[in-house]
């Protein structure tokens, strides 16, 4: 029976030799050096297929090189790093949590966006939260860290920081695009799917209950490269 790879790994493996190639690409003049580079390229492009039913046939990979080499800078511009979002996991005076059914994927998590240039990343977070479900919230301390690919949040990698938010007033008005549906949940009356509660669930209502705990983060595998990705805190 041949080894079944989880398609979390295949994703994490595709993702990090991509990058690999891009920063290389992005910091040579060497032809020789860049055709290497564009063959792992091809080899990230060919996992991703394998794990990926977005694209249907592996000779469709050649179109993800092709947007692979269109992301391309120069330099440290061209240096290939993890994008950055803001979850705000906002709570109120009955300590119910703030939950989103996202529209692009039908599944309910805490409000969340990218990192906009001109905002620091608590501004986001209260950014974010009043534009998705139009409660106003105010921060109140920074709780996780969270790697999203690692996590199966995303298939783009990035970095999630979480806040912890206190609403302070506005309604419930779902944004009619990113959102099909918006609401407060107890622990007890939680929606379904929703996505990592088993990763970040405990520590997102103790803070809404007041307590303090260290800042969640995703634990260090060992070896770093090689260790499973069911290597958690």
């Amino acid at each position: 029976m041949d080894p079944v790879v989880p398609t979390r790994t295949l994703l994490r493996w595709s993702e990090s030799l991509a990058a690999i190639a891009r920063t290389g690409l992005g910091f040579t003049d060497s032809l020789y050096e860049r055709e290497r580079f564009e063959e792992i390229l091809h080899v990230a492009a060919d996992i991703r297929a394998a794990a990926d039913e977005a694209i249907p046939e592996l000779e469709d990979a050649s179109g993800l090189v092709e947007e692979w080499l269109g992301q391309v800078g120069e330099g440290v511009p061209g240096y290939v790093t993890p994008k950055v979002a803001v979850g705000a996991a906002v709570g109120n005076d009955t300590g119910e949590l703030l939950l989103i059914k996202r529209s692009d994927s039908g599944v309910w998590l805490y409000p969340t966006g990218w990192c906009d240039v001109g905002y620091s990343a608590a501004e986001v977070a209260v950014k974010e939260v009043e534009e998705e479900t139009g409660i106003e919230a105010e921060p109140v301390r920074l709780i996780a860290v969270l790697d999203g690919l690692r996590l199966g949040f995303t298939r783009t990698p990035l970095y999630s920081l979480v806040f912890h938010l206190r609403a302070v007033g506005g309604k419930l008005e779902p944004h009619p695009l990113e959102c099909d549906d918006v609401g407060w949940f107890g622990r007890d009356n939680l929606p379904s799917p929703l996505v990592g509660f088993e990763r970040w669930g405990d520590h997102v209502f103790s803070a809404l209950a007041g307590e303090r705990r260290d800042v969640l983060y995703d634990r260090v595998r060992a070896p770093l490269w090689r260790g499973g990705d069911e290597a958690r805190s």
